[in-house]
């Protein structure tokens, strides 16, 4: 992630705070777009954009994701919660970035389905405009959203409607299997209008992952230096050369680690691959191992 790094520092000031209570208001702009009959007026469009309707690009993230009925308004709740304490937990910038990507992709995504159905499968432009406006939402770049909280915290317990207790990784997991599902029943253009809505989603799983653990070359690379590491330690702990690593009572003692995850307690012994950051935000010295130095709950 060292690419948002440098992004952060250079642009981090211009971070909209508190964005989560700007997507609540939009849902409800839209939602009474919707009561009233207009949101055929703002939704996204490519070829009454390319007409002239420029406001398109931006007024379709006034659509709203659903109806609005008491179940919608708990989900709102909802993701009004998750995206707070994602905002926590990242900071404004990278909470932007990640809501941001999600519209931009979303927008430049569904130009290049119209352009690819009009002009290579020579689709009807007006019908299949519409059939992209009608498709086009906030709803699965929201879910984007609610995945990044489930991947940073996937074994919270949340109280499904207030009344069941359950796992917020298994909820992820539900919510994966209707888009599968949905992807089956879709035609190709919603389909890849659903995988554009959640490659932010994707990207920062890619981004925030260390994937190199599967590559064999870097499996038989740890695997050499877990023997080696255990090679030393046990001639640490059978040595006689004067005590080293010795007790007061002459007992063998395990070797020490340098580096200490807060959060799960791994260290550069457990497990070499790892690497560690201190946290600038804690109030004290705090190290976390890289699965957990953006998504911890900051000391303060």
């Amino acid at each position: 992630m060292n690419w948002l790094d440098k992004l952060e520092r250079k642009f981090g000031r211009f971070a909209i705070p508190e964005l989560t209570k700007f997507i609540i208001v939009t849902y409800l702009i839209g939602y009474l777009l919707q009561y009233m009959g207009y949101t055929y007026y703002v939704a996204l469009n490519p070829q009454l954009v390319e007409q002239g309707e420029v406001w398109r690009v931006i007024s379709w993230i006034l659509m709203p994701p659903r109806r609005l009925n008491i179940f919608t308004l708990i989900m709102l709740l909802f993701y009004y919660s998750i995206g707070q304490a994602l905002e926590r937990t990242w900071g404004d910038f990278r909470y932007n970035m990640y809501i941001f990507s999600g519209f931009l992709f979303t927008l430049i995504g569904s130009f290049v389905i119209y352009h690819i159905g009009v002009n290579a499968l020579h689709y009807d432009p007006m019908m299949f405009g519409l059939q992209i406006s009608i498709l086009v939402s906030t709803y699965y770049v929201n879910l984007s959203l609610f995945f990044a909280f489930a991947a940073s915290y996937p074994d919270m317990t949340v109280m499904l409607y207030f009344i069941i207790p359950i796992k917020i990784w298994w909820l992820a997991v539900l919510n994966a299997v209707i888009i599968v599902w949905e992807l089956i029943e879709l035609p190709w253009f919603g389909r890849a209008i659903v995988i554009i809505s959640l490659l932010n989603f994707l990207l920062y799983f890619l981004s925030t992952r260390n994937l190199r653990r599967i590559n064999p070359q870097e499996m038989r690379r740890k695997a050499a230096y877990r023997r080696a590491v255990d090679e030393a330690a046990k001639k640490r702990f059978h040595s006689m050369d004067g005590g080293l690593n010795k007790g007061p009572g002459g007992q063998a003692q395990p070797p020490v680690s340098k580096h200490h995850c807060a959060v799960c307690g791994q260290t550069e012994l457990t497990n070499p691959e790892l690497e560690f950051r201190f946290c600038s935000k804690c109030n004290g010295n705090y190290e976390y191992c890289m699965n957990h130095l953006y998504n911890h709950t900051h000391v303060q």
